[in-house]
């Protein structure tokens, strides 16, 4: 597919050194014109220093975020902040997301669509309890959005997705006291506080194995969109949390 420069791929990372440089590759490989951005947490592992090495792209950037302020949800939003394009893709860089249905997301986008969401068909590459945690959490957060009238999908808590940047740049600078900056899931915060009637729509994928290393999913997750669940969800996290905590 004939790209046009009008995207910015985010990849959020937290120690991805064994993956980084092979996203990398195979991005710049299927997308040449398109601007690439890294969101580091502060990796130990020098993911920041292998993105600087890893061949001077122009279009390659890496912003390395204070490590105070770690959460995968608030990488995101910092990355759309700064995103330069008229859209983002935001994808993991351990190939669970793959590369080449960034086409597929940017040819919707490109259609008219204002939030393009990737969605798991095939989901045997989760483990047991993270296809259990991402059933349960995905629930809470479609009753939460339906409740409040907000645009939903049929994979909430997926981590692949891309939007038309203007509207969630607004979004995160209007809406940032309401942002769960250190969750997992920024995908349905962008639903909850996007504006009402915007086009949505959804691509569908395989769910592929990790590459290399492992997940940085909490089992924690559950209350981290309890978290996001207004005030009502915020309550129940705390209680929940205590219970773990007197355990």
């Amino acid at each position: 597919m004939a790209a046009n420069g009008d995207a910015t791929i985010i990849l959020p990372t937290l120690n991805e050194v064994d993956n980084i440089r092979a996203m990398l590759t195979t991005l710049t490989s299927l997308y040449p014109d398109q601007s690439i951005l890294v969101v580091d947490d502060d990796s130990e592992d020098g993911t920041a220093a292998a993105v600087r090495g890893w061949g001077g792209d122009e279009d390659v950037r890496v912003v390395v975020r204070d490590r105070s302020d770690r959460g995968l949800s608030a990488s995101i939003y910092d990355g759309i902040r700064i995103c330069r394009t008229p859209y983002f893709v935001v994808m993991d860089c351990d190939f669970q997301h793959p590369p080449g249905k960034v086409a597929d997301l940017l040819h919707e986008m490109r259609d008219g669509a204002d939030l393009t969401i990737g969605v798991r068909t095939d989901r045997s590459a989760l483990t047991p309890f993270r296809r259990f945690s991402s059933s349960v959490a995905h629930v809470m957060a479609h009753c939460y959005l339906v409740f409040r009238s907000q645009p939903t999908s049929r994979d909430i808590m997926t981590g692949f997705f891309a939007g038309r940047t203007e509207i969630f740049q607004n979004v995160i600078e209007e809406r940032e006291d309401e942002l769960e900056r250190k969750g997992f899931k920024a995908l349905f915060d962008l639903l909850k506080l996007c504006p009402p009637g915007i086009d949505t729509r959804e691509v569908e994928f395989d769910f592929m194995p990790r590459m290399a290393g492992e997940s940085k999913i909490s089992p924690l997750v559950i209350i981290s969109i309890l978290r996001q669940c207004g005030r009502g969800g915020k309550m129940v996290a705390t209680l929940v949390s205590r219970m773990i905590d007197r355990k």
